[in-house]
């Protein structure tokens, strides 16, 4: 059986009023350094969404979202970020920002499967 390795995730929150540092999980990013995985699992569940915050504009929560997916990814449109290695990009997604989308501090754990952890993360913290 292969050995585990490491990881670090973190969830993603929508903080709708910055200044009240209210938040609702919506997501999860996971890295892993060994197995050259960086993946991110949301929901957009507009009628919970709605529920905490009227003001929020879902469909630019959508493409904010939809830019990570494309970093992660280092697809070409994910821009500069994009291109940045693989750590790199995991740092930048996680760091500290004041924006209605932000991500808890990064977690650490030992996993067989990152994607399989992934979604076990997302089930017990998002949905």
């Amino acid at each position: 059986m292969q050995d585990r390795v490491t990881y670090e995730f973190a969830v993603i929150r929508l903080v709708p009023k910055v200044e009240r540092e209210e938040f609702l999980n919506i997501g999860v990013i996971l890295f892993s350094k060994q197995k050259s995985f960086l993946g991110i699992k949301y929901k957009i569940d507009e009628k919970r969404i709605k529920s905490f915050s009227v003001d929020v504009d879902i469909d630019a929560l959508s493409k904010y979202l939809k830019a990570w997916e494309l970093v992660c990814q280092g697809a070409p449109n994910g821009g500069i970020i994009g291109k940045l290695a693989l750590p790199s990009r995991f740092r930048w997604l996680t760091a500290s920002r004041s924006t209605i989308i932000q991500s808890s501090k990064t977690h650490p754990g030992l996993c067989h499967d990152p994607q399989k952890v992934l979604e076990d993360i997302f089930k017990r913290y998002v949905l």
